[in-house]
């Protein structure tokens, strides 16, 4: 299956939920290629995730998390263009 270039953006409400993002977060290391984590004031953190990995495996990250109570998920994807030519 074709790998992809993609991010997710993950807003968290909540520290509860912390301990068990991290371990999903684990479980998919070998498709997260960075991670980047902001705290705000009002009590919620938003962390970004760097991603390459098949549709599968992104959706599999993603659709854990977003199950998570206190946790909201998006991504977005963009085909990996490194082995075809280029059109200039």
């Amino acid at each position: 299956m074709e790998k992809r270039i993609g991010t997710a953006l993950i807003l968290v409400e909540g520290k509860e939920v912390v301990q068990f993002m991290n371990e999903i977060a684990f479980k998919h290391s070998n498709i997260i290629i960075g991670r980047q984590g902001i705290p705000r004031s009002n009590g919620q953190n938003i962390i970004s995730l760097v991603l390459e990995g098949t549709t599968d495996e992104i959706g599999s990250l993603t659709g854990q998390l977003g199950r998570l109570k206190g946790i909201q998920v998006k991504s977005v994807l963009l085909k990996n263009q490194e082995n075809s030519e280029h059109n200039y």
